[in-house]
């Protein structure tokens, strides 16, 4: 099997390469990002593209006419670039690399990454949604997720193959980029005044573990891929021993410009999810993924704190006589 890993210069794709390359049946690996892998490959080959350069992107993947492609072209806004470029190389890449691999001849199955964040905000009928729950995003981010699932579905009809779209919970982790850790790791973070909405969140193996069990298992449509349990923005501030900052719902745009100056930018989603949580149904998950069961949120919780606190050591001076 010819795996094809889009992004794979981020921490996501980086690992999904490294668990494929591991893996019997899966012969070859390839991918291309912007910036280049954050581990060390074995096997795969890996192309220094930018999405927007769509020529190069199409003849790398044409050339290597996948048979499989694990689809991580999707940039979170607000975590290594801005909303618009973020929105921007997310349509491209997933236009390319997916036309390409469709136009190869050889593909036989397609998994994009996606987020709860389709679903929109919480409703009272619908407050741990699973697959069943329409779309409805009602931010930027949740927009260009159901676009990649759109996409890629759209391909999969086109040439018979199936398709599956994995919605993940927000993925944190110690050295994974986002913009929801870098908020939680502020001195004081803002929460919402008159609301504490339970949010769940998943570690950054466990996201990669499952993308590589539906390469292997191949299931079709939407998954949900969530940790155990949940969190609230209150109680995540005080576990990380962090301020809590209650927030006026009128509040949230003044909120959000001033922790960017202090280097954490909160995009839109990040925003909805303080203010109106964001959970999801994994049952489906557990039922077609071959898979460990995951870590908590809390475990997530605790390790983005812990690595954030740093611990001066002292260093004894010695007298040079």
């Amino acid at each position: 099997m010819r795996v094809l890993v889009s992004g794979m210069g981020g921490e996501l794709g980086t690992r999904v390469a490294q668990l494929l390359e591991e893996r019997p049946e899966v012969t070859d690996v390839a991918g291309f990002d912007f910036v280049p892998p954050r581990r060390r490959l074995r096997r795969a080959e890996f192309r220094r593209i930018d999405p927007r350069n769509r020529d190069r992107v199409v003849e790398f993947v044409e050339d290597f006419a996948p048979q499989v492609v694990a689809h991580f072209g999707v940039y979170e806004p607000a975590s290594r670039m801005s909303p618009a470029a973020a929105a921007e190389r997310t349509e491209l890449c997933t236009v390319g690399a997916l036309g390409a691999a469709a136009r190869a001849g050889a593909l036989e199955y397609v998994v994009a990454r996606s987020g709860l964040e389709v679903y929109g905000r919480r409703s009272p009928r619908a407050s741990v949604p699973d697959e069943r729950v329409p779309p409805a995003p009602s931010s930027p981010y949740g927009v260009s997720l159901l676009q990649v699932e759109t996409i890629s579905a759209g391909i999969g009809r086109r040439i018979g193959v199936p398709v599956a779209a994995l919605r993940y919970a927000p993925v944190v982790g110690p050295h994974a980029p986002s913009p929801l850790g870098r908020l939680l790791r502020l001195p004081v973070v803002p929460v919402p005044a008159f609301a504490d909405p339970p949010f769940s969140l998943l570690h950054p193996e466990d996201a990669a573990l499952a993308m590589v069990a539906a390469v292997v298992a191949r299931p079709a449509g939407p998954i949900n891929v969530v940790g155990r349990g949940a969190a609230t923005p209150w109680q995540a501030a005080r576990l990380g021993g962090r301020v809590p900052f209650p927030v006026l719902p009128a509040l949230w745009g003044v909120a959000a410009r001033t922790t960017e100056l202090t280097g954490a930018a909160i995009a839109p989603h990040v925003v909805e999810m303080l203010r109106y949580g964001l959970t999801g149904s994994a049952a489906r998950a557990a039922a077609v993924l071959d898979v460990p069961e995951p870590h908590s949120t809390q475990d997530v919780l605790r390790e983005v704190f812990d690595w954030a606190d740093v611990v001066p050591l002292a260093v004894a001076r010695q007298e040079v006589a």
